[in-house]
């Protein structure tokens, strides 16, 4: 089988624009088991202001790792309520598990790496925009 390179959401996912202080993100959502499990893998890049937003059906400790992706990441656990609860940094191809503290995580958020820093994000913060509910 031949990997699929690319920088376009993943065909069949559905969108939506998030907003953090003044910053913008147009996310595709990851709400499947199939989707979560491809994440952003195979991807060539990812574009600026864009990300991918992770549904998990009800509250959990997160663990996530960077199989087959070559974009460096940087990952945010929120709450319930969109409230960012950890960032961390991820690399290419690192498969070293990324774990959140806590076990009431119900999205992950991950952006190009250095974005949230960008723009001054930090956790406490409020993601606004999200509307699918785990």
């Amino acid at each position: 089988m031949t990997a699929c390179h690319q920088d376009k959401p993943a065909p069949g996912l559905q969108t939506t624009l998030l907003s953090i202080e003044q910053a913008t993100l147009n996310v595709e959502i990851a709400d499947t088991p199939e989707s979560m499990e491809r994440g952003l893998m195979f991807r060539d890049a990812l574009p600026a202001d864009n990300g991918m937003l992770f549904v998990f059906g009800q509250p959990r400790r997160a663990n996530f790792w960077m199989h087959n992706t070559r974009i460096p990441l940087s990952i945010a656990y929120l709450d319930a309520n969109g409230r960012i609860l950890e960032l961390h940094d991820m690399f290419p191809y690192d498969e070293t598990p990324i774990s959140s503290y806590g076990a009431n995580v119900s999205y992950a958020l991950e952006v190009n790496q250095g974005w949230f820093a960008k723009h001054g994000i930090t956790p406490g913060m409020q993601i606004n925009g999200i509307t699918t509910k785990p």
